[in-house]
């Protein structure tokens, strides 16, 4: 009889590689892409490194190919900019992005609203109380 294999341990919270439930991470990684085109404008090194800070691991190989469907399906536009003497190519939301960036947060809270418990909402309404006062 095999053994299983046993698996290895993320650095970041001690869990087993691939036990992480991640069913939509291509779309929260959309979402963060257009919630941060709707701020200011963005580009491709400085989104990696702020997906990073959320968890997600995300290479060049895997952003530009998802800023280009974003720009190609009229979600964002990019437009290049010299700085420090290099072109850096910015992203920024187009009105429809926008307008499905305000869709997606509607799905996402009726979710949320579905799923939560009511402790788990007040908890996470708190965290915006905290955050929104600091």
């Amino acid at each position: 009889m095999r053994k299983a294999p046993i698996p290895k341990r993320d650095k970041a919270d001690g869990s087993a590689e691939g036990s992480r439930l991640d069913l939509f991470s291509g779309d929260f990684i959309k979402l963060h892409v257009l919630h941060h085109a709707s701020e200011h404008p963005v580009y491709g090194l400085w989104l990696i490194e702020e997906l990073a800070e959320h968890g997600y691991r995300v290479s060049p190989g895997t952003l530009y190919p998802l800023l280009h469907s974003l720009e190609e399906s009229e979600l964002l536009k990019s437009y290049n900019e010299v700085h420090e003497g290099k072109v850096r190519r910015y992203y920024k939301l187009t009105a429809n992005g926008r307008r499905q960036l305000k869709k997606a947060k509607g799905q996402l809270t009726e979710l949320m609203r579905e799923i939560l418990t009511k402790a788990e909402a007040e908890e996470l309404a708190n965290s915006f109380a905290v955050t929104v006062g600091d």
